[in-house]
């Protein structure tokens, strides 16, 4: 069996070291809103009563929304200069 949507979120969770108040933020960067109980679910045991699989389209916004939080918005066309500031980091 392959990896799940949840076992991607997981390891790129654990490579990054990234807190599930991190997580939300990102998602936040493309306007998707989750809250942290909800996204605890994602990463409970299959077996687990409150476990959730986690839908291509979340995991979607998340990886969209970690190259802004890595990198940083497209720059304007008018060159001007990224402001990591903006991002908290």
């Amino acid at each position: 069996m392959g990896l799940t949507n949840n076992d991607v979120l997981k390891k790129v969770r654990v490579a990054l070291k990234l807190r599930d108040d991190e997580i939300v933020e990102i998602l936040k960067l493309v306007d998707f809103r989750i809250s942290k109980s909800e996204l605890g679910a994602f990463f409970r045991k299959e077996d687990h009563p409150k476990y959730m699989e986690l839908q291509d389209q979340i995991l979607r916004n998340f990886l969209n929304g970690l190259v802004i939080y890595m990198r940083g918005p497209k720059q304007e066309e008018r060159g001007k200069p990224f402001d990591k500031k903006k991002l908290g980091k």
